[in-house]
């Protein structure tokens, strides 16, 4: 009997871990065959960091070829600085522009995999091209390209050949970024407390696995192509790209998938004439008569649907049940509408919770403004000081490795030690809201602009007015711009971070990828507005025959002015942020859990 019992036992415990190990996820995530995922053989960490060195790689790739793009079109392809530049900030302009049609792809067709798969082929194609047309077109004669040699003249032919492959290159890192995130994203289920944490985090990893895939080609690679030594930079990023896309595609059996959720174009469309259709319709206070798709979940099977919220009440009337709409289903098979006249509380809340990112979004563009001096004025202030230590002598552009490890600092500072010391101090265990870390990360943007217009006074007190070639007329070492990369390497993890969170958590199921897209074109924007502020201060500031505040002899000029005016347009961007912020309203979607369908889960409005 004791044998008997002993076995009943065993079996009981088989049973129970068989049912264990095939656990599917609560987040409708589905595997490679579109089977519900399980829990233990997809997804998770392993999954997550395939995805990480796919990012740190494809970076390191990227920037190879971006990061000196400007000097190779002047030292090979013979342009001058103003046209070089020009070219060069269009292609930057159409890398992100190009994450839009990635996100657009990705959200209503293709599904975040095949999206990825798609465009880092198209990405890795490029820089193969690029390679070959470089080696054997542009390098003529041999070892032109430095400092000294100069290269010949090129046919029409070699220089599209050139165009058409640094723009397949823009083409695919565009279309890829916004969805290599987001699908990073879906590898943990946020409806698991243990997943839903790694998710969290995850976005913090991968924000360091894009600056350690750039550190090393703003180092080691730069170098080289500095150098002359362009076709080799070129095949290592082109190598680079192709090991990131064989790691990515041997990952695909431990996938999680979400389901496209076809146009969103046409569903907003739907929500705007529905809306004015019955522009005249009352609506219930509490929205009792608005209409949703029964027990079905929107769309398709892997979105959630989202509770209706007050606010935009004229977008309510498109998902009010008229007495004409009832008529119209009787006559029509009952699961029918027309979606012209009747939306879903879900497709409205959509619209809804686009209008509400977008004053969130905007107020991001002038932070993007001051993190793309690191990149121009900083470089340009720093070959203005003393470069050489002990006779070495220290590229002005190097000095972004310090924002780079800021950044990783900072992530494991924050993450370690000031999350669970809020989560602590506050009874919330989620510590600080992504609002509240990307209102930080401007405060920390401000003292960034402090700091650099603080060193340029010193430096001013410390150059030599009247110089022919100003590189290193100032006795003020490089060193002292430190705090000001620091502090922005600081400001990015809570504000990039932060906001690749955000617009995660809050974009609806079938508009994530969009979501992250947001954040790229906030930087892209950001180029631009720089670019136009710039180009404002010296057409204000050169009147009267004044050298100006960015003169080309920087001695001459007032840099420090600039970035002071950058620190008071940033503090009034940070209260316009507070009160968008304070009016923002979080979406709310309904659980998918048995817990949270009977709990239904609220996220708090209050955001500051």
């Amino acid at each position: 009997m004791a044998c008997l019992n002993f076995c009943k036992t065993q079996g009981f415990a088989q049973e129970k871990n068989q049912k264990k190990k095939e656990e599917c996820t609560l987040d409708r995530t589905v595997d490679w065959h579109g089977h519900p995922a399980s829990r233990d053989k997809t997804g998770s960490w392993v999954a997550g960091i395939l995805i990480l060195v796919n990012q740190g790689l494809a970076t390191l790739a990227f920037f190879g070829v971006g990061v000196n793009l400007v000097l190779f079109l002047t030292r090979v392809l013979g342009q001058d600085n103003a046209e070089a530049a020009n070219n060069v900030s269009k292609w930057t302009g159409t890398v992100y522009l190009f994450s839009l049609l990635g996100a657009f792809l990705s959200d209503s067709y293709w599904g975040r995999y095949k999206t990825c798969a798609i465009f880092q082929a198209i990405f890795v194609t490029g820089l193969v091209s690029l390679s070959l047309s470089t080696y054997l077109f542009l390098l003529k004669p041999r070892g032109c390209g430095d400092k000294e040699t100069t290269c010949a003249g090129h046919s029409v032919f070699h220089i599209a050949l050139f165009y058409v492959s640094i723009y397949m290159v823009a083409l695919g890192n565009g279309g890829y970024q916004p969805n290599i995130a987001t699908f990073g994203a879906d590898q943990f289920d946020e409806e698991h407390s243990k997943e839903g944490h790694s998710k969290i985090a995850f976005f913090s990893y991968f924000y360091l696995a894009l600056n350690l895939g750039s550190l090393f080609s703003n180092t080691i690679l730069v170098y080289f192509e500095d150098e002359g030594m362009w076709a080799l930079g070129f095949w290592a990023s082109a190598g680079s790209a192709t090991i990131g896309l064989v790691l990515f595609l041997c990952g695909t059996p431990r996938y999680r998938h979400c389901t496209p959720n076809g146009n969103p174009l046409s569903r907003f469309c739907h929500v705007f004439v529905a809306a004015l259709r019955k522009w005249k319709v009352e609506i219930m206070p509490h929205g009792e008569n608005l209409y949703e798709n029964g027990d079905e979940p929107s769309h398709h099977n892997s979105a959630r649907k989202m509770l209706h919220t007050q606010g935009f009440k004229f977008l309510d009337r498109a998902a009010v049940i008229t007495e004409k709409d009832l008529n119209n289903k009787m006559e029509k098979e009952a699961h029918l509408n027309n979606p012209w006249r009747l939306c879903s509380v879900t497709q409205v809340e959509e619209v809804k919770c686009i209008l509400r990112l977008l004053p969130i979004w905007l107020c991001t563009i002038l932070y993007s403004v001051v993190f793309t001096q690191m990149a121009s004025l900083f470089v340009e202030q720093g070959a203005a000081m003393k470069t050489t230590i002990v006779g070495f002598n220290i590229p002005p552009a190097s000095m972004s490795s310090f924002d780079i490890l800021s950044v990783a600092s900072f992530i494991f500072i924050y993450r370690r030690i000031l999350d669970p010391l809020v989560a602590r101090l506050t009874k919330n265990p989620k510590g600080l809201t992504e609002l509240q870390r990307m209102g930080i990360g401007l405060i920390i943007a401000i003292m960034a602009m402090v700091s650099a217009g603080v060193v340029e006074l010193f430096r001013l007190k410390y150059a030599i007015k009247e110089c022919t070639k100003c590189d290193g007329s100032s006795s003020l070492s490089i060193f002292w711009q430190i705090p000001q990369y620091v502090l922005i390497g600081a400001s990015e993890v809570f504000m990039y971070v932060g906001q690749l969170e955000f617009f995660n958590a809050q974009a609806p199921d079938g508009l994530k990828s969009f979501g992250s897209a947001l954040c790229m074109t906030s930087i892209s924007l950001g180029n631009y507005v720089s670019s136009l502020l710039v180009t404002s201060v010296m057409k204000i500031s050169t009147r009267d025959n004044m050298p100006g505040w960015i003169p080309g002899n920087l001695n001459k000029g007032h840099l420090d002015r600039f970035y002071f005016l950058l620190a008071a347009l940033t503090t009034a961007d940070l209260v316009v942020y507070f009160f968008c912020a304070k009016w923002y309203k979080y979406t709310k979607f309904e659980g998918r859990s048995e817990e949270d369908n009977n709990n239904t889960r609220q996220l708090p409005e209050l955001s500051v």
